[in-house]
């Protein structure tokens, strides 16, 4: 399904972040298949005057010992798409953000007044495209109208016997390859999902570069932009965050779920106040991670997908709205931190 606005193929990532002008292009690191993963700055980066990671600056009762942000300092954001390489919808946002910023529209020539006039009063990180092994072996370019079991054999692949591998089931076996027959797009070239690393010895160099950037750059807010088949645009449930970090995380869900209702899009207020009951396995995934490192809020954003499948489904134009209403609030949001 050809979408003239649908930018997520690694050749047009490669081609957007080589004519970036008004922002810094850089390689954040190489992918376990040797491809480039590209970020893009705005903004100055500040000096925090660290004298301790951020752990570290905990134990001693004060985080301003890793990063003392009480001189007006702009806002960091950080958004990362492309974790799961298949799943393409915060890929095209990301690219259609990085597009408005340059130009001043989108790729549908379309103007956002408030993330224009605003951008300048912060940080922001952008990149595209976290796991461009993943991106490299999805056939197609969109998974509007796919068929859900069509989307399952993309993303999850198959296991040795040619049966798919589903979600959950596709994180029993990490790294994957081995036991894999087709290898999805959610993974590495090595197998790795890299939302489920070992975090404290990461298995994929696209890990370690990802948390050293979050160390580097203190984002105040990061958001993953995955794909959810056809539910409610949602944030998941974050486990392992001081509360005082989920009461933010809940604030900044409810203003969105409060920004979807205005423009008419649909979003799920899922409770981000994680109450650990002793009845589950919660996991420390990649985004409880990122907030182990730098001390900034953490969320994961599940996007509608578009899928030829029941439930909730959106079109290509209503997929990238719901994104730019996201972009929007987090400015919003950390205006008046």
């Amino acid at each position: 399904m050809q979408i003239p606005f649908w930018k997520s193929q690694l050749s047009e990532i490669e081609a957007i972040v080589h004519s970036v002008k008004k922002g810094t292009t850089s390689v954040l690191t190489e992918s376990a298949g040797g491809r480039s993963i590209y970020a893009v700055a705005y903004g100055e980066k500040e000096s925090f005057n660290r004298k301790a990671n951020y752990n570290s600056a905990c134990g001693a009762g004060n985080p301003r010992h890793y990063a003392d942000k009480t001189k007006g300092n702009k806002p960091v954001l950080l958004l990362i798409g492309g974790v799961h390489g298949g799943e393409l919808e915060g890929i095209v946002a990301v690219m259609n953000l990085i597009q408005l910023l340059e130009t001043g529209t989108d790729f549908r020539g379309k103007r956002h007044d408030y993330i224009l006039e605003n951008a300048p009063k912060f940080r922001l990180l952008l990149i595209p495209c976290m796991n461009p092994d993943g991106r490299d072996r999805l056939p197609i370019d969109s998974l509007i109208e796919v068929p859900f079991e069509q989307s399952v054999y993309y993303m999850q692949g198959t296991w040795k016997d040619g049966s798919l591998c589903g979600w959950p089931d596709c994180k029993a076996v990490h790294p994957i390859k081995e036991a894999s027959d087709v290898l999805g797009s959610y993974f590495n070239d090595d197998g790795v999902n890299l939302m489920h690393d070992n975090f404290f010895a990461p298995m994929a160099q696209e890990t370690r570069a990802l948390l050293e950037l979050a160390d580097g750059e203190v984002p105040d807010l990061t958001v993953q932009l995955h794909g959810g088949a056809n539910n409610a645009n949602h944030f998941v449930e974050i486990h392992y965050l001081p509360y005082v970090v989920m009461q933010r995380q809940q604030a900044f869900n409810q203003q969105l779920g409060a920004a979807f209702a205005k423009q008419g899009l649909p979003f799920v207020e899922r409770n981000q106040l994680v109450v650990d009951k002793g009845i589950a396995h919660p996991s420390f995934n990649l985004t409880s991670a990122i907030h182990h490192v730098c001390g900034g809020m953490s969320m994961t954003f599940e996007s509608n997908m578009g899928l030829a499948a029941p439930g909730v489904k959106l079109t290509p134009d209503e997929i990238l709205d719901s994104h730019f209403v996201l972009f929007e609030e987090m400015l919003r949001s950390q205006q008046n931190v």
